[in-house]
């Protein structure tokens, strides 16, 4: 009862968070947290999870969902691709299997969007089977535990950690609660900045610790500067106050959500555009940097091509996260008043 991962696992059922999709029956619900839970935050996660499952309560519903309605309510927490590929896993599943989920890791990485680490939780926590998981708080804790120099950003290195832990997650009785505890350890414990190794049930067995040298574990690679992109955005508004929205191109990273047309591709004239502000987006790959304009509408305007529309209720629509954020700093009346309406 000695072994490292006894005690870890003590701690874990005395601290662990409560959280709405821990001990939840359904491995639905569960495959919808992991997926969230990919490079995001716990807090930003819960209130979404709680929505999503509301409005997409099953595979099958999910399977079913629209495009707007889906985008919706993934609104705002980013990697869209997450959530086009869960709908296309849902609908694979209703397609194959009548909505039923796969209970092993292996058979769950065929499917879109899941990869080893969610395989392995989703196996582990909703059937038990012993696979370990390996994501960024894991690597962190055995890294500064091992005084692992490999880069855990590399597939490589983290299959070689998977596979130093498996023997020890064969010889647990839940081994759903063991990926929990290690995940947990690295979110709560083992922190990126001033890890909390006092309160630590791995501490007499943390090389780090021992040698003082935790700051320098795991070893982050030097990241290349982020290309920078830039773009001219115009927003029009009507008397009616409804807002000129156009649908993002066809491109895999925004598809289907709305955003305020580009200035030079408006599908009518404009007059005095002028700036009134900058915003800066930063994804994973690339900075965005949009330039806001505001402009005078003419006296008639065209009908509009399919890819736009004039709403008055902006939160109906799926939004990007710059254009919502542009839209809750610069709706304003010294805004307004310069586009009070078309031109008299």
């Amino acid at each position: 009862m000695n072994a490292w991962y006894n005690a870890l696992l003590a701690w874990y059922h005395c601290a662990k968070r409560e959280m709405p999709w821990r001990g939840h029956p359904d491995a639905y619900a569960v495959w919808v947290s992991e997926i969230m839970l990919q490079q995001t935050q716990v807090d930003t996660v819960r209130p979404y999870f709680t929505r999503f499952l509301a409005a997409f309560p099953t595979v099958a519903a999910l399977a079913a969902a629209e495009d707007a309605p889906l985008l919706k309510a993934w609104e705002g927490l980013g990697y869209y691709t997450r959530v086009r590929n869960l709908r296309k896993a849902a609908q694979r599943l209703m397609a194959e299997s009548s909505g039923e989920i796969p209970q092993t890791a292996e058979a769950l990485r065929k499917l879109p969007g899941i990869g080893p680490y969610t395989a392995a939780a989703i196996a582990s926590i909703c059937f038990n089977e012993a696979v370990p998981v390996v994501d960024g708080n894991v690597a962190r804790v055995f890294a500064r535990r091992n005084l692992l120099t490999d880069d855990f950003t590399k597939e490589p290195n983290r299959r070689k950690l998977a596979a130093w832990l498996q023997p020890f997650i064969n010889q647990v009785a839940a081994p759903g609660d063991f990926n929990q505890a290690m995940m947990e350890l690295g979110a709560l414990i083992c922190t990126p900045r001033n890890p909390q190794c006092h309160s630590c049930p791995l501490r007499p067995q943390c090389q780090a610790a021992k040698q003082e040298v935790q700051a320098d574990y795991p070893i982050i690679p030097k990241r290349k500067p982020l290309p920078e992109r830039h773009a001219d955005v115009v927003l029009l508004q009507e008397r009616t106050g409804a807002i000129l929205f156009k649908r993002h191109a066809d491109e895999r990273l925004l598809a289907g959500f709305w955003e305020l047309p580009d200035l030079g591709t408006l599908p009518f004239n404009i007059e005095n555009p002028k700036p009134c502000g900058t915003h800066r987006q930063t994804f994973s790959h690339f900075r965005q940097i949009l330039t806001l304009f505001t402009a005078t509408l003419p006296d008639s305007l065209p009908p509009l091509p399919d890819n736009y529309q004039w709403c008055t209720q902006p939160d109906s629509l799926p939004l990007t996260t710059a254009t919502r954020k542009i839209l809750a700093t610069h709706i304003s009346g010294k805004l307004l008043s310069h586009q009070k309406g078309r031109k008299k």
